[in-house]
């Protein structure tokens, strides 16, 4: 008898834990079984913060300001502890020299003089950043005691790449994050208002979502970016560029929320809402839209992907941010060129960073979407 009571008892508090757990606790609960998303979360979590650190973390400007002039289109520097000198407890690098050579068509050959040595330090006074935009600061993750180094190169005009890279996920992650708040606000005032009136308001607000839907966003952004005035400043166009993202991507989640509205507005919360002379306002606030808040978040998740893709794809093509703003789509503008395919490999670093990013929403969102779905379970 002592033993049954004991086997039951963990049983009926994970019983009693379940049927008093809150969405949110269900949702978590799902999504820690799924490992591929769990991974991912972790990957997406690093990368988000080594963009919001990214001015601590890179050793160096990733303007122009921060260029090394004698180390143009330079391979990646790794750095060592031991050679055939002996062994360090730094990090450091041999002294290189460069010089353009007639047999390699002046390209330039690298001459390492193995018995000079660079160390590497760690939280060094280097270039002044913004932390955040507004926290200032000179400390940086890494650094050399004499000269630069470049863990992934640089490219034609002598910046770090390591330094562009992160702070490109950065930027990229900005205009995604902008984007997706555009759409998700336009998304949850015109689908509330279409599901919950329903009527010829409805119909006339579904005719111009379908209208938006049907506008092919290449040749509407070639048509907007030749309209954009040249003087515009990088900050102006980065503006733009998450306006425009966002005023196109409304419709999908729109069509969800109205949705879910027609076929909640009857229910008896709602009517009771009305009885007690509720506005219609505070009822989709307060009653419909909070009934599935976590399907809206894993639309959200979905978005980022699509947001980024669309900024990424658009500076590459030349119509999004240009330089000197630092994204991943201005970073793979530079791939293009057979020279770069053929001599300068490093160039392809930040496309590594652009697929992990994209595929660790990818993986989140599923994740969140199967755990969102109560019948998930069910179904596997």
């Amino acid at each position: 008898m002592t033993t049954t009571t004991k086997t039951t008892a963990p049983n009926q508090k994970a019983k009693e834990a379940y049927f008093t757990a809150s969405q949110g606790q269900l949702i978590w609960a799902r999504f820690k079984k799924q490992k591929a998303a769990m991974v991912a979360a972790v990957v997406l979590l690093v990368l988000i913060l080594s963009g919001m650190f990214a001015p601590f973390l890179s050793p160096y400007d990733p303007t122009v300001a921060g260029r090394d002039k004698d180390y143009l289109n330079g391979a990646p520097q790794i750095p060592k502890f031991c050679d055939e000198n002996g062994c360090s407890m730094r990090p450091f690098l041999y002294t290189v020299t460069r010089e353009r050579s007639l047999a390699t068509n002046f390209r330039w050959v690298e001459k390492i003089n193995k018995d000079e040595r660079r160390y590497m330090q760690f939280f060094v006074k280097g270039d002044d950043y913004k932390l955040f935009g507004f926290i200032p600061g000179n400390i940086h993750l890494f650094g050399m005691e004499e000269g630069y180094v470049h863990l992934f190169g640089t490219d034609s005009a002598g910046k770090d790449i390591f330094s562009r890279t992160f702070h490109a996920v950065w930027t990229s992650l900005q205009v995604g994050t902008m984007g997706v708040v555009i759409s998700f606000v336009l998304a949850l005032v015109i689908g509330g208002i279409s599901g919950y009136y329903g009527g010829w308001l409805d119909s006339v607000i579904q005719m111009v979502t379908d209208a938006i839907r049907t506008v092919p966003a290449i040749p509407l952004f070639m048509a907007i970016a030749a309209f954009i005035p040249p003087e515009w400043s990088a900050e102006t166009r980065f503006f733009f560029i998450s306006m425009i993202l966002g005023l196109i991507g409304w419709p999908t989640l729109a069509r969800r929320v109205r949705t879910h509205l027609l076929t909640e507005r009857n229910q008896e919360y709602v009517l009771a809402a009305r009885l007690c002379g509720a506005s219609p306002s505070h009822i989709i606030r307060r009653h419909l839209l909070p009934s599935f808040t976590s399907y809206i978040i894993v639309d959200l998740v979905i978005s980022f992907p699509y947001m980024v893709l669309s900024e990424t794809a658009l500076s590459f093509i030349g119509l999004g941010l240009k330089d000197p703003v630092n994204s991943l789509g201005v970073m793979l503008q530079n791939v293009t060129k057979a020279d770069v395919l053929l001599n300068y490999q490093w160039y392809f670093i930040p496309v590594i960073f652009f697929i992990a990013l994209v595929m660790a929403f990818v993986f989140v969102g599923d994740g969140l979407r199967d755990a969102a779905d109560p019948y998930s379970e069910t179904r596997k």
